[in-house]
């Protein structure tokens, strides 16, 4: 069995060992330097949108244990610097969203984020990031293309796009235009 690493453990990353665990997959690590193992312990436990996580979770020895299973955790800030290949990582999930360029990727539709603003208020970067995510749909730049281009390098490049931040909070929608070099059936796109 493949063994995995997670890398960021915010909401994307913890739901992605959930998966993990779920479908029995091997994940020996997790990184995120803002979030020390008692608090990752506390936030996979508990998820207002998903629900409790109803198996045993707990910290032992500083490591994250989720069913018996000992998760190695670091907390580095550098990608560089994570021991992957200390604990047999040989496939990473990047689940940060830090590590990749803000290129536009595609048109999405996107739950709120932990970063957004639940009222009016002020936003150095860009203005419209200051208003109330739960009152507004706020045009944001997402870094998916470059995610993509990842996945299967033959789209490297090729993607753009930009997000749509909406208030609620599970959601995300993918609104792909594409122009082909020839003229193609849907079953051959298929």
């Amino acid at each position: 069995m493949a063994k995995v690493g997670i890398n960021g453990f915010g909401r994307i990353g913890r739901l992605v060992l959930r998966a993990a665990i779920a479908k029995g997959v091997n994940v020996v690590a997790v990184n995120d330097p803002f979030i020390d193992v008692k608090y990752m312990v506390y936030m996979f436990k508990y998820d207002s949108t998903h629900g409790r996580f109803k198996g045993d979770v707990h910290e032992e020895g500083g490591m994250l244990v989720v069913e018996g299973h000992k998760i190695h955790v670091f907390q580095e800030m550098k990608p560089s610097s994570i021991p992957w290949g200390k604990v047999g990582a040989e496939y990473v999930v990047e689940s940060t969203g830090v590590f990749t360029t803000l290129e536009k990727a595609n048109t999405t539709v996107h739950a709120i984020t932990a970063t957004q603003k639940t009222v009016d208020g002020p936003s150095a970067k860009m203005w419209r990031d200051g208003r109330g995510a739960a009152q507004n749909i706020i045009p944001a730049s997402t870094g998916a293309a470059k995610a993509v281009g990842k996945v299967i390098p033959a789209l490297n490049g090729k993607l753009t796009g930009m997000a749509f931040r909406v208030p609620t909070p599970d959601v995300s929608v993918v609104d792909l235009t594409c122009r082909l070099a020839k003229e193609a059936t849907y079953d051959q796109i298929k």
